[in-house]
């Protein structure tokens, strides 16, 4: 009979000595290599950055994905070679909008996939990011970020999928099926509360217990039952403990609750953070006993060796202690299949990176994830009607992928039909409509002689680049400097070189018809000019192929069709805001601010439009659904999202004055129509009561049928009574 491969763990478990053991659980990461690599890499650490991720720093060429697999290729039969017991590594990295070993296809970011409100499309992309981790031998990738953001000013916004509960579940277990179906490991990142108020990165979280069951965690178990065999513990604090070494995350509640049996990783020197940061530890061995006692089995990045060994010789932590995290390392090694099958093959490295499928699959991502904010009659632009555009702002020259987590260590991402929206404008037109790149002194010059003027905004973000003020910058530089948020965020500067407010001011005076393009991965405070712009596109960081998509949709050859996952603030002061609040015992607004967002949750413009009719509510034993039968009344082919929200009220405890709870994107021909159908399992109905039991309590609800937060169309009412359903 075949042995399972947790038995087949076991076994092995069995003939390792002491020292096997503690390289199991530790990790290297080095950045050079060159010909020094070898010498300094030690074959015996079990878990390793992939070494592709480096072997572009200081090239004049990037490293092929045939290159890199033969890399990856030596670095795991020279582990297996050294090893007594023959014990292949994981060789693993970052995958957040594609794989970051090298050149891979380069997808939006996530906060623009969450604006798709399609999951099985995010599916698709992350089945296209795991075969090209798997296909060079990178098989665990420390993806998706699921943390919530209910404050914009936290500089990893861009990694998220926004502020709800339910769409960031639905994109973080679509992006975990799409990965793991092709034998890589998904790493759920960070575990499980990564940011403190004013959304500042990686602080003390202050987050109540029913706040985390409620809000935090949800979107993590919904990885783990979409199949993620990893997860990332966060640096930050929860309840006292550091959650590296908190026990009741993740033994208690992960393991014993929910039943998680994968392993746990630790984000960059978060374990010695426990030392040296949070001051709850003596010294480095005390933290890592401690973190592996609790539940964590994996040090990242560096050589930890001497670090645990010491921890065990001071008595910090037994052998057996040190067994259940090696037990759960060596049996997702089996299941991956690392023993039987450690190598890949250069050849299909080169031939399916980057194919013509995951382009066009980049293109329809970014077709699906720009949203139209502002239209007043101006878009779409007619191209048989305009002689000449004038294109303005720093972000009209540079693809829409973002800065961190694009690409390899120290060199810009590359990728031949990848184009700037300059470019991408130009090859769209053809040379019959002239295209003319223009400086912030040239506007008072320039854009009177233009049919249309375009403004492309810029603003530097990511990790290690919180923002406290929400407006464009203005002649400044911004640094991102390696070892400031991430180890492995590249050094990078940029310089604003104009007062990007006043530019889109100047631009809308002398031409009403300005379209204002912002590629960015946080709201922005848009105040001082949203007066003035008469037509907005929030264009995220779309991709290596967003400018092409971009292009189609100023032209009206694509109709935009996404949808706000996160509510645009009028102004910094509104911050923290998110749409599914709870009720207040008095108000929501300032003396000065009715306290309600620019543009809400949910919300996005199109070129046609729809109605919402027939809506109908049915309930039955297990679950509620609502039907209506939306139309395109308009002229153009497009897309609509249909919401449904939940309001619950007389419960024993307060609930959020609304939630999504279901949703679908259909696709709609001028004149057709089709009927949508919404179910709501009985979970949807469930909650925490005041003694923490989550369950199917008491209550009335209404449901709210619409296209964003707060345009309703139709609402229902119904409420639980002894565990059923009652339709009033």
């Amino acid at each position: 009979m075949t042995s399972t491969p947790e038995q087949r763990a076991r076994e092995l478990l069995a003939k390792l000595t002491i020292e096997e053991k503690i390289y199991q659980v530790t990790s290297d990461m080095i950045f050079d290599v060159d010909e020094s690599y070898d010498k300094n890499r030690n074959p015996l650490f079990g878990s390793y950055r992939n070494p592709g991720h480096f072997m572009h720093y200081r090239r004049q060429t990037p490293a092929s994905p045939a290159e890199v697999t033969e890399r990856i290729n030596a670095d795991v039969r020279r582990s297996i070679e050294a090893q007594p017991n023959g014990i292949p590594p994981i060789e693993n990295g970052e995958a957040l909008h594609g794989a970051q070993w090298g050149m891979g296809t380069n997808f939006p970011q996530p906060i623009a996939l969450a604006s798709s409100f399609h999951p099985a499309m995010v599916a698709r992309v992350g089945d296209a990011i795991g075969r090209e981790c798997a296909v060079v031998g990178v098989r665990q990738v420390f993806s998706p970020v699921i943390n919530l953001v209910r404050d914009c000013r936290w500089g990893r916004t861009v990694e998220t999928y926004g502020e709800d509960v339910r769409l960031c579940s639905d994109m973080g277990e679509a992006m975990c099926r799409g990965l793991q179906q092709n034998g890589v490991i998904a790493t759920p990142k960070h575990f499980a509360d990564n940011y403190a108020a004013g959304g500042r990165d990686s602080n003390y979280s202050d987050t109540s217990e029913r706040t985390m069951r409620e809000v935090f965690l949800p979107p993590f178990k919904a990885c783990f039952d979409a199949g993620a065999q990893s997860v990332m513990a966060a640096y930050n604090a929860w309840e006292g403990v550091p959650c590296s070494a908190n026990e009741r995350l993740l033994t208690e509640i992960l393991r014993g609750e929910w039943g998680f049996d994968g392993f746990v990783v630790s984000d960059y020197c978060g374990v010695e953070g426990v030392h040296s940061a949070h001051r709850m530890a003596s010294s480095d061995a005390q933290a890592a006993a401690m973190a592996l006692k609790a539940g964590l089995d994996v040090i990242l990045p560096f050589d930890r060796f001497e670090t645990v060994k010491e921890a065990l010789e001071k008595g910090y932590m037994t052998e057996e202690d040190l067994d259940k995290n090696v037990l759960r390392i060596l049996t997702a090694k089996f299941r991956l299949g690392l023993f039987d099958d450690p190598y890949r093959d250069p050849a299909a490295a080169d031939a399916l990176v980057r194919c013509d499928a995951h382009r066009a699959l980049a293109l329809e991502a970014a077709r699906e994830t720009i949203i139209l904010l502002k239209n007043d009659g101006v878009l779409p632009l007619d191209k048989t009607g305009i002689k000449r555009i004038g294109v303005f702002g720093q972000s009209a020259d540079r693809i829409p992928i973002g800065s961190n987590y694009s690409g390899p260590y120290g060199t810009p991402w590359q990728g031949d039909d990848a184009p700037t929206p300059l470019e991408a404008l130009r090859a769209y037109l053809g040379g019959t409509v002239e295209v003319i790149r223009g400086e912030s002194e040239d506007v008072e010059t320039l854009a009177p002689t233009c049919d249309v003027n375009l403004y492309f905004a810029a603003i530097v973000e990511g990790e290690g680049s919180d923002r406290s003020d929400l407006r464009l910058p203005a002649v400044t530089v911004h640094e991102n400097r390696a070892g400031d948020g991430g180890l492995i965020v590249d050094e990078a500067a940029q310089e604003i070189r104009e007062d990007q407010e006043e530019a889109i001011r100047r631009l809308c005076s002398v031409d009403p018809h300005t379209v204002v393009v912002l590629q960015n991965g946080a709201p922005i405070d848009m105040t001082a000019w949203i007066g003035s712009a008469r037509a907005v596109i929030e264009a995220w960081y779309a991709g290596e192929q967003g400018a092409k998509a971009l292009a189609e949709i100023l032209f009206g050859e694509t109709n935009p069709s996404a949808k706000l996952p996160i509510s645009i603030p009028k102004h910094a002061g509104q911050l923290p805001l998110y749409y599914a609040y709870k009720p207040s015992g008095r108000g929501y607004a300032y003396c000065d601010d009715d306290g309600k967002p620019l543009y809400p949750f949910g919300y996005g413009l199109s070129y046609t439009t729809f109605s919402l009719t027939d809506a109908e509510m049915h309930a039955d034993r297990d679950a509620v659904t609502v039907s209506c039968r939306v139309t395109n009344t308009g002229e153009r082919a497009g897309a609509e999202v249909v919401q449904l929200y939940l309001c619950s009220h007389d419960c024993c405890v307060v609930r959020p004055v609304k939630e999504l709870k279901a949703y679908d994107r259909v696709t709609l021909q001028p004149g057709e129509t089709k009927r949508v159908l919404l179910r709501m399992e009985e979970d949807a109905f469930c909650y925490y009561d005041k003694d923490m039991r989550f369950g199917l309590h008491d209550g009335a609800h209404t449901l709210l049928l619409g296209t964003s937060s707060e345009d309703v169309r139709a609402a229902f009412e119904l409420s639980v009574k002894d565990g059923s359903f009652c339709i009033e």
